[in-house]
């Protein structure tokens, strides 16, 4: 179970983060101060670490910078109402893995700290596995194969790649802004409807007679693999 260290200093939005960090089956340690935050980080083994930008005592960045020049490499999800792009980029710049602006959907701030996870175990070859498997769908990393019901699904490389991610995260509601990072490497939403077709095509590809659909619809926020 990953163990989260949350730095917020705001009482509504530290209880609604620990909430859901703990829904999704994480261990949280929550502090309010970035001094204390700076202290736990570094003294602390912890898997991730949400953190504020804005904080009453030491702010956000500074916190951040303090922990990379002390070599603490623990993945850091930057959360702010700052939602600028240079404040972004400031973010990422001094350290961050990953920068999420206020408010916030809960279901994307879990399916991120996954990706963040994911990185970090990806990264120690002990950890890594060569097969996903949800439900009756699997995939073998290594040959890029496809599964369902123990039989071949044929998949362009956008359609694998939706998939993976879509695999990754299984139950989790993935945002249409998330898939295009991901999978084009956009950082917005171009506006377009490449991310429709190519799940139309996928979920034909997939969804097999006498079986229930995989891919489910979140009505105004993306994509669940069921």
């Amino acid at each position: 179970m990953a163990r989260i260290l949350t730095v917020e200093d705001d009482e509504l939005t530290g209880l609604s983060i620990v909430s859901e960090l703990r829904k999704a089956e994480f261990t949280v340690d929550w502090v309010r101060t970035g001094s204390e935050g700076l202290a736990r980080a570094i003294s602390g083994n912890y898997d991730a670490i949400t953190l504020d930008r804005m904080l009453p005592d030491l702010e956000g960045l500074m916190v951040l910078t303090t922990l990379r020049a002390a070599h603490v490499s623990t993945p850091v999800m930057m959360l702010s109402a700052l939602s600028d792009v240079d404040e972004r980029i400031r973010g990422l710049r001094a350290g961050g893995d990953d920068y999420l602006t206020k408010p916030f959907d809960p279901h994307e701030l879990i399916a991120r700290l996954e990706v963040l996870l994911r990185r970090t175990r990806q990264a120690d070859p002990s950890a890594a596995s060569t097969h996903l498997v949800v439900g009756d769908i699997e995939i073998d990393l290594v040959s890029r194969i496809v599964k369902r019901a123990g039989d071949v699904v044929n998949l362009l490389p956008t359609e694998y790649r939706i998939l993976e991610f879509l695999m990754r995260h299984a139950r989790q509601t993935i945002t249409r802004t998330m898939l295009f990072e991901t999978v084009w490497g956009y950082h917005f939403d171009p506006g377009t409807n490449l991310i429709d077709v190519h799940m139309g095509r996928l979920r034909k590809k997939l969804d097999v007679p006498g079986r229930p659909a995989v891919i489910a619809t979140v009505r105004g926020a993306g994509y669940r693999l069921e």
